[in-house]
């Protein structure tokens, strides 16, 4: 592995740190200090990824014309300082702006990301060291609930001042990327189109996995950790089973080049896995079996993202990789949205547990249709 890969998945796991850190217990900060209600951590996450049903677009453009390091760094800078001003919000409105610059900044952090990786090696290593990437992120993201256990229970700081740490160690990642900006990139003179979003559209069936695999992935960031709290789950509880919740989702990317080899099945396998563990959410009422149905969610949301992505990338011209990473982003986006917009009302008008059951009736629906469009989630032979 070359040194802009190494210093790309450090500056992953930095960030992972930063999200595992202070993710988890943003909701119960909000519903507990702030006096948010479901419905406002429903619109709190929308607003966290409003952003990144656009944002995307314009950075998948910016990645053809601009050394990628330089907007990973952007990224970082606006990350950094989002979550700090989270340690002195005083209102769900003021939470909700700052998260907005939250999902400005992550759309500054994975397109570019993906696309030093792709440009760094050859196609056929590309799921690889995506996979590797993410996985730093996940690990990331897995031992920050366990600094996070650590800084409540060990010496008792408060939620502010877990936000304020969690800035600081994001903004180390300015400075690795910076160290991994210093490669040229072609610049390409294209104009300004929506092009990608028609690429897109060759995907239909990629579209429909994403979409229900982000939804349920943006509810399970956005509202479950306030429901894992009603359901008597204390704060350091919450950081652990986030804390299995990843090492699921590192030990499903560290095997993601195995689960390649068969990637429609593994794909229907990561749909059924997740509307199991929605399902077990639904009656579980102890540590474990959250613990049970965050392992399976962790397995489907993870092995997701870099099949997905190769599927796509390995049916598109290397000339517009840029722009079709954005446009996929932007479905993302589109998922992170649709989850948190719908959960909040569902959860406030019919029960906490409402959301959990339907997302997993859908599961059951994108199953089908996955099995029944096999055929169509099969990568296929490097066209660039």
């Amino acid at each position: 592995m070359n040194r802009v890969l190494i210093l790309v998945n450090i500056t992953g796991l930095i960030i992972g740190i930063s999200y595992g850190l202070h993710g988890p217990i943003l909701p119960v900060f909000a519903k507990n200090v702030i006096g948010a209600t479901y419905s406002e951590l429903g619109l709190i996450g929308l607003t966290n990824f409003i952003p990144y049903m656009f944002i995307p677009l314009f950075v998948g453009i910016l990645l053809d014309r601009i050394n990628n390091g330089y907007l990973l760094a952007l990224g970082a800078a606006i990350n950094s300082a989002s979550i700090y001003l989270l340690s002195i919000a005083q209102s769900v409105p003021e939470i909700m702006g700052f998260r907005i610059m939250t999902g400005v900044a992550h759309a500054f952090f994975w397109p570019p990301c993906e696309a030093i990786i792709s440009n760094e090696r050859s196609a056929k290593n590309r799921l690889k060291n995506i996979s590797w990437f993410t996985m730093f992120f996940v690990m990331g993201f897995m031992v920050g609930p366990l600094l996070g256990t650590a800084l409540l229970e060990g010496i008792d700081v408060t939620y502010r001042v877990l936000f304020q740490i969690a800035a600081f160690i994001l903004a180390a990642a300015i400075i690795t990327s910076l160290l991994a900006s210093r490669k040229k990139v072609k610049k390409h003179h294209e104009k300004f189109s929506f092009s990608s979003i028609k690429e897109m559209k060759r995907f239909p069936e990629v579209i429909v996995l994403l979409i229900f695999c982000t939804s349920s992935f943006g509810i399970i960031l956005t509202i479950y950790p306030a429901f894992l709290n009603d359901n008597g789950m204390s704060a350091s509880d919450i950081l652990l089973l986030y804390f299995v919740f990843g090492i699921s989702r590192v030990v499903s990317l560290a095997l993601a080049g195995k689960f390649a080899r068969r990637t429609s099945q593994t794909l229907i396998a990561g749909t059924i896995a997740v509307s199991a563990g929605l399902a077990i959410s639904v009656v579980a009422d102890s540590i474990f079996t959250f613990g049970i149905a965050l392992v399976l969610m962790g397995f489907g949301f993870s092995i997701f993202f870099p099949l997905t992505l190769e599927i796509i990338l390995s049916k598109t011209q290397k000339r517009i990789s840029g722009k079709i990473i954005g446009a996929y982003e932007t479905v993302f986006g589109m998922g992170w949205a649709i989850g948190p917009t719908i959960g909040g009302p569902i959860t406030q008008s019919f029960g906490n547990e409402a959301p959990y059951v339907v997302f997993c009736i859908i599961g059951i629906g994108v199953t089908l249709f996955a099995i029944n469009a096999r055929k169509k989630l099969e990568p296929q032979r490097i066209l660039n």
